[in-house]
């Protein structure tokens, strides 16, 4: 009679741990869109004003306003996401190691890239360019930066591409970040600074850069920005639905207006989802 006290009671407590686990929201599925109680890991990049940045007051551009719309449209409040940092060399091995559900970090579809990952998108199209000093009128056209000095980070081919096809008088000048490039600009040890246009922008409409610097506006090549998934994942589906809402609803247009409008950024429309400019 004992025996049969005790085993009722670990019953007991079994099935009280079985229906605390049943009603804690559940595991998130391997496509992430359970919501409801769950958290979703969304990377994007933490060092690039304008578009993905850690802040003493949060996380904050426009790849961020893009990925809290989509996580939102996916059941997920702010406060669900957490955000992982996601540096160009790794974005693909995290979406296939499934350290993230999803990528926004001017993250450019290629065909190298789809043969690793899917892409929902795009969601914003950019293009190479330079940034220059606002009193500057002497570099109008790409041919202007023959013999002048043209900055990119280490590592980058943005600058090397210039020289190769486009001025191969410049003289190419590599620093460790954007940031010590736009100091050397600022000084005048460089006369331009070349990478995407909305990278450009994001740093131009920094505080204590506005007024001084603008784009040249070349659009010397296509970037098409998507929103990095694992192989496969059903996510991709509903993350472009999510897009056509945000650009339908104006939330895109008020969110390139927030983010780049100080650099008097000269953007070009919403994509079409999967509409790839070559």
């Amino acid at each position: 009679m004992k025996l049969r006290k005790v085993t009722a009671a670990s019953a007991a407590v079994l099935a009280l741990a079985v229906g605390a686990t049943a009603c804690g929201g559940g595991k998130k599925d391997d496509n992430g869109s359970s919501g409801g109680g769950q958290k979703i890991t969304i990377g994007i990049k933490f060092d690039q004003p304008g578009l993905g940045q850690k802040t003493p007051q949060g996380y904050a551009g426009f790849d961020v306003d893009v990925a809290t719309y989509v996580a939102k449209k996916l059941g997920y409040s702010a406060d669900q996401i957490e955000w992982k940092e996601s540096k160009s060399a790794d974005r693909e091995t995290m979406l296939q190691r499934g350290d993230v559900d999803f990528i926004a970090a001017t993250y450019s579809i290629t065909p190298e890239r789809q043969q690793k990952v899917d892409f929902a998108g795009p969601y914003l199209l950019a293009h190479q360019d330079v940034l220059i000093r606002a009193d500057d009128n002497s570099i109008k056209s790409p041919s202007d930066l023959n013999k002048k000095k043209l900055c990119s980070v280490t590592g980058s081919t943005s600058a090397q591409n210039v020289h190769d096809k486009l001025a191969p008088k410049a003289q190419l000048q590599q620093y460790p970040t954007y940031s010590a490039c736009l100091t050397g600009l600022q000084s005048k040890a460089i006369d331009a600074l070349t990478t995407d246009d909305s990278i450009l922008a994001g740093y131009a409409a920094q505080s204590q850069f506005k007024g001084r610097f603008k784009l040249g506006g070349f659009k010397m090549t296509n970037e098409n920005y998507g929103i990095g998934v694992k192989k496969g994942s059903a996510l991709k589906d509903k993350i472009n639905k999510a897009l056509e809402e945000m650009v339908s609803d104006g939330s895109w247009e008020a969110a390139v207006k927030k983010n780049f409008g100080p650099a008097d950024y000269k953007n070009e429309p919403a994509p079409k989802i999967g509409d790839i400019k070559s």
